[in-house]
């Protein structure tokens, strides 16, 4: 078991931490809708109601579909663009998909490559980019959600002034919808540009997000 813990150690920490961010913000979240409610003189709702509610999910979704999008076009936009000096770039010389003996596919897989690797047509060209597919698929996913949901919340409130709901297409093209949107994607741009800056010259001892505290600034895509 202390294998297993260890072995899993850095995704086991960020589920729990993120479990627990996910439940103090649907409790504070629970606090503050009960509190407007109170102020519209409106019922208050428990906290289980409030969890699959929209107005939670609709905050919640907004915040998946910038994290995904996020991984989606850093994964595809590192494989053609690089930045001289960062751990977060492959060195300038390997733009592009690289080599099949590189990427070990094919007749270059190794014994204990998996099983779609060594085969080609449509399993080797699904698996070559089955990564940024499944990011892909959960940010559109995640946005959709929001989509929904946010439409929800915007014709409950359209309600509660007496004006007219709208459809789901209508709610797409709301500046509320996209300040939604574009608050959390500029956060998320914002940050990767950050980090892929910021390791050309700070270092993190240990950390494979940094480079050798002792590297030159130059070095690029190596890990510490």
């Amino acid at each position: 078991m202390r294998r297993v813990l260890r072995d899993n150690s850095l995704s086991l920490f960020f589920l729990l931490i993120f479990l627990a961010s996910l439940m103090a913000q649907a409790l504070v979240g629970h606090a503050d809708f009960n509190n407007q409610q109170v102020a519209h003189q409106d019922p208050t709702v428990s906290v289980g109601r409030y969890v699959t509610s929209s107005a939670f999910l609709v905050d919640v979704m907004e915040n998946w579909q910038s994290e995904y999008l996020q991984f989606t076009l850093f994964i595809v936009a590192t494989v053609w663009l690089v930045q001289r000096g960062s751990t977060d770039s492959k060195p300038v010389d390997q733009v592009g998909t690289e080599s099949d003996e590189k990427q070990m596919i094919g007749e270059h897989a190794k014994p204990d490559s998996p099983s779609w690797a060594k085969r080609g047509g449509w399993r080797l060209f699904v698996y070559s980019n089955s990564l940024v597919g499944v990011m892909a698929t959960i940010w559109i996913g995640s946005w959709f959600a929001q989509l929904i949901t946010g439409r929800i919340v915007y014709n409950a409130e359209q309600f509660d002034h007496n004006e007219a709901a709208i459809n789901l297409w209508q709610y797409a093209g709301t500046s509320e919808f996209w300040n939604r949107t574009l608050q959390n994607w500029q956060s998320e741009f914002l940050a990767v540009a950050s980090m892929v800056v910021f390791s050309i010259w700070l270092r993190q001892r240990g950390s494979p997000e940094s480079k050798p505290v002792g590297a030159p600034h130059t070095t690029t895509g190596a890990e510490g």
